[in-house]
């Protein structure tokens, strides 16, 4: 049987963004999304942090450049909020990047600018 990693996280996270678009649609700016999310996150009593930082370890150095995730919510899955017509690859790989830098196993890509709601889920 498989297991889904953070499944029932995960699910009550993209339910809120369902409800965002359902009320949203698409053609506002990411930033309009990330608002009415953190909204929904707060009254719902969904734990997050919103534009959460990220240092970039090397060889025991801080690299100047830093790494900001839309959300980090339950202190475990990284989400990062889109309002583009697509999820390409580069969306993907800023996604791994948030992963590496965090620890944190699961990323949530999600797009707010199609019809429909898009998201995919990625595990490292």
């Amino acid at each position: 049987m498989d297991k889904i990693l953070y499944k029932d996280e995960s699910y009550l996270i993209i339910n809120k963004c369902f409800e965002v678009h359902k009320i949203l649609g698409p053609g506002f700016l990411e930033l309009v999304y990330k608002d009415a999310l953190e909204f929904e996150f707060r009254k719902s009593g969904i734990q997050f942090e919103r534009e959460k930082r990220y240092d970039v370890n090397y060889k025991g150095a801080i690299l100047p450049h830093k790494y900001y995730a839309d959300f980090v919510v339950y202190d475990k899955i990284i989400l990062e909020l889109k309002a583009v017509s697509g999820i390409p690859d580069e969306f993907v790989a800023q996604a791994l990047n948030y992963l590496m830098v965090s620890g944190n196993k699961l990323a949530l890509v999600v797009n707010f600018g199609a019809t429909k709601l898009q998201s995919k889920r990625i595990i490292l």
